[in-house]
């Protein structure tokens, strides 16, 4: 008996494709790409068969059949199955897991050296600043007292002050020219050092370090202007060098110091007199 056909219409049964029926056509591919092989093409659609079939099964409604002529692109993975299960692997398929790209070996090399110089950089930055705010730190709010605490007012228990008068006085036109305050000011006593700013004009010892650096012409010619010894014997413990006497040169001359010998035999400034301006021609002296 004959069955009906999709649009109502009797018509002779239907028989199941043979050996000899023709084989689907794979549609025009566009210019440009490669052809389809006709083999892959008929293994997509048994995969799309099977998979309406188990979707049957499983009471879900299967998905249509694609249109004659027409390739779909195959799905990334198979649908889950309910109840958590993992998909069903049609026959022929296989899952290859997806292998995570390693960096090259000189590329790690290369970060672990960047990251070393990195660190590197950091400490060296850290231990600079540290030494540099040692060596030279801000005095910027400190008064002369505190000043002389740091330099001076610790002589009696540490070895800080020069053991040549001469070079105590050298010591200070070093410092002036540097612009350094405690290495100026911690070479007088704490009284001195007042003394010794308002002689030359100034507010307090600090004010006065930093005035006189601004006068400096040649750092190097004014902090060797004063000579660090002479061959001339010491007149005693305490006495009285005259800047004028070996005429300075770069900046301005600070007048007279009197030196005094004290403990761990070093030589402190505890005395502070103006001298003319500018200082009459030196008297010849060994140095």
């Amino acid at each position: 008996m004959a069955e009906q056909r999709d649009d109502g219409k009797p018509g002779s049964e239907i028989e199941p494709a043979g050996p000899n029926a023709p084989a689907a056509v794979p549609p025009p591919q566009p210019p440009g790409q490669p052809p389809v092989d006709p083999a892959e093409v008929e293994q997509f659609r048994q995969f799309q068969d099977y998979l309406r079939f188990t979707q049957a099964q499983q009471g879900n409604p299967p998905a249509p059949a694609p249109d004659a002529g027409v390739v779909q692109a195959p799905p990334s993975q198979p649908a889950p199955q309910q109840g958590g299960q993992p998909p069903m692997i049609p026959p022929g398929y296989q899952l290859v897991p997806v292998e995570r790209r390693r960096a090259p070996r000189w590329l790690a090399w290369l970060g672990k050296k960047v990251i070393a110089w990195v660190l590197a950089f950091i400490l060296l930055a850290v231990a600079g600043t540290w030494l540099y705010n040692h060596f030279f730190p801000n005095n910027s709010g400190k008064t002369s007292a505190q000043l002389a605490d740091e330099g001076g007012g610790t002589y009696h228990t540490n070895h800080i002050l020069s053991t040549s008068p001469y070079e105590a006085v050298r010591q200070v036109y070093d410092a002036v020219a540097q612009n350094l305050v405690p290495q100026a000011c911690g070479r007088m006593r704490e009284d001195v050092q007042q003394k010794f700013a308002q002689d030359l004009g100034y507010a307090d010892c600090q004010v006065a370090v930093h005035e006189l650096n601004r006068q400096v012409k040649s750092k190097n010619d004014y902090a060797e202007s004063m000579p660090s010894y002479v061959s001339q014997p010491i007149p005693g413990d305490t006495f009285t060098i005259s800047s004028c006497q070996f005429g300075i040169r770069g900046g301005p001359a600070l007048g007279a110091f009197t030196v005094q010998k004290v403990e761990k035999g070093q030589w402190l400034i505890t005395a502070h007199t103006n001298e003319p301006t500018p200082c009459p021609p030196p008297t010849p002296t060994s140095r």
